[in-house]
């Protein structure tokens, strides 16, 4: 990884915003932005109870790949990007990415980046368990 990409993984365990917001920081940083993707109790009007992602074996290096892609169309000091893989109940990060510049609007526009070229090309998927009873995958080929 380069050394403005800083953290940028897929991990069975629980996210920590603490730890991505701490990969960024750097002294010629003068603005972070930090996203979090949570589990909603509710998609298309379905109450969600709970889901699960799955990667296939190339998610991570593709992960690696769009966070050195998004590092070189922005001017970032430090990029991170970590995902959950597994289950998940409501209210637990799925997603937890930062971007970190000399001034906000790169950072906004670097985080944006980031977690759209993520949701559009990393193949990750989800299954979502709705109250009644069904199910449905989610981001599938």
């Amino acid at each position: 990884m380069s050394g403005q990409v800083r953290l940028c993984e897929l991990r069975d365990e629980p996210l920590s915003v603490d730890e991505v917001l701490a990969s960024v920081a750097d002294p010629a940083a003068g603005g972070v932005c930090v996203f979090v993707g949570m589990v909603r109790d509710v998609d298309h009007e379905r109450e969600v109870t709970a889901l699960d992602y799955s990667a296939h074996p190339s998610a991570a290096d593709r992960l690696r790949e769009v966070c050195e892609l998004v590092a070189g169309r922005h001017d970032v000091v430090a990029l991170a990007s970590v995902h959950r893989v597994g289950h998940l109940e409501v209210g637990d990060l799925a997603v937890v990415l930062a971007a970190s510049a000399r001034h906000r609007g790169t950072a906004f526009e670097a985080a944006r980046d980031l977690i759209d070229t993520l949701k559009s090309t990393v193949p990750i998927w989800k299954n979502q368990a709705f109250g009644d009873g069904g199910q449905e995958w989610v981001g599938l080929p």
